[in-house]
């Protein structure tokens, strides 16, 4: 799998020699990391920057001092971050039913230390490409809105009788104006949506906010 533009791993254990093999490890695979210690010094980053906008996961371990990897998971699971930011444990064999559990709860996955780098790396991978799948839905949500902003009253009201699949005739029927009006509003509609069909319009919309 080619490395996805722009990621970034997060890495947080107490442990720093487990920090710096990550970090070399995830460099080796042209990946770029930011580790902290500590749950409460990525908690305190996280808050202080805004909502990520770049392909990024976290690699957690679950037993630290102070706030643990679970609890900090927790934190993230309440605030709706795990979309756009996957979380990976890393775990040993003692807390594997605790990473098993955070996994049903929404967790990306967990690997008990010691691990294989490899299968670890691929993982993380894929924990990206799901950040920037969710990255790219939320920008093109974001899109969308901005383009049915900018219809007016009447074009909102043509587009939805076009949607439901009424001829220009019956449109100009229901809403007392002219067939030349709707002809008029409907390509605006178009335009302003960027579609060019009536079909590709109803699609866009299906999948939108």
């Amino acid at each position: 799998m080619e490395p996805i533009s722009d990621a970034l791993v997060y890495i947080v254990d107490d442990d720093a020699g487990v920090r710096e093999a990550l970090a070399w490890l995830l460099r080796s695979r042209r990946l770029l990391s930011e580790s902290f210690d500590s749950a409460e010094a990525f908690d305190a980053m996280r808050q202080a920057r805004p909502a990520p906008n770049q392909p990024c996961c976290l690699l957690l371990d679950v037993r630290m001092p102070g706030l643990s990897g679970l609890a900090l998971f927790d934190l993230l699971l309440a605030r709706g971050d795990l979309a756009a930011m996957p979380v990976i444990f890393l775990t040993g064999h003692a807390d594997v039913p605790t990473a098993v559990d955070a996994v049903k709860r929404g967790a990306f996955d967990f690997y008990e230390k010691p691990f294989s780098d490899n299968a670890l790396v691929d993982r993380i991978e894929q924990a990206l490409a799901q950040s920037a799948a969710h990255l790219e839905q939320l920008r093109q949500r974001s899109s969308l809105q901005l383009r049915l902003q900018d219809l007016t009253e009447r074009e909102r009201d043509v587009m939805d009788l076009v949607v439901a699949g009424l001829p220009n005739k019956l449109i100009a029927d229901q809403l007392d104006i002219s067939v030349r009006t709707v002809e008029v509003h409907r390509s605006r509609v178009f335009d302003k949506m960027q579609v060019k069909s009536a079909v590709e319009l109803a699609n866009l919309l299906r999948t939108g906010p």
